[in-house]
């Protein structure tokens, strides 16, 4: 099983309404008042390196604010930028975000350090940011001609 099937299975699991009938949670105890409670089983030591300091955390809280997602991440680094996307009509947050270190190793440190961790109460997952033009290329469908020239979507019609 790679890591982002590891992963995306995790987010499915958290992303249902919680029940206590979950036996196979388990949180780490918070051992001080500083620290953040940790899912147990995520393996945040053999990520793939990180080629910009800016990390996406999804998986956030409606009350997640701007100033509780920096003072959550800016104990492994200098940030310059912390961000919860909101909705522009509603300005509730969307449940996703950005934060940007000043180097690299901060940002890989904070993405082991918080990885699967709780931030108000939802477990947040942390992974390297994509450009808008990576997005872009990622979401062109690949399509295929047949001999009248029509183009199909390989994924919805077909080709011949």
């Amino acid at each position: 099983m790679t890591l982002s099937a590891s992963t995306s299975g995790l987010r499915r699991l958290f992303s249902a309404t919680f029940s206590p009938s979950l036996k196979n949670l388990s949180v780490c105890a918070a051992r001080n008042s500083s620290s953040i409670p940790q899912i147990e089983g995520i393996d945040n030591s053999n990520l793939p390196p990180l080629a910009t300091p800016k990390l996406f955390i999804s998986g956030l809280s409606r009350i997640t604010t701007d100033e509780k997602l920096k003072e959550a991440f800016s104990r492994y680094g200098q940030l310059l930028e912390a961000k919860v996307i909101t909705d522009r009509v509603s300005g509730r947050s969307k449940g996703f975000g950005f934060v940007k270190y000043g180097t690299i190793e901060e940002a890989e440190e904070a993405r082991k350090g918080m990885n699967g961790h709780f931030l108000d109460g939802w477990v947040i997952f942390v992974d390297p940011a994509k450009s808008r033009a990576q997005k872009a290329t990622a979401k062109q469908p690949e399509t295929c001609s047949s001999q009248s020239g029509v183009k199909a979507n390989k994924t919805v019609g077909w080709c011949g």
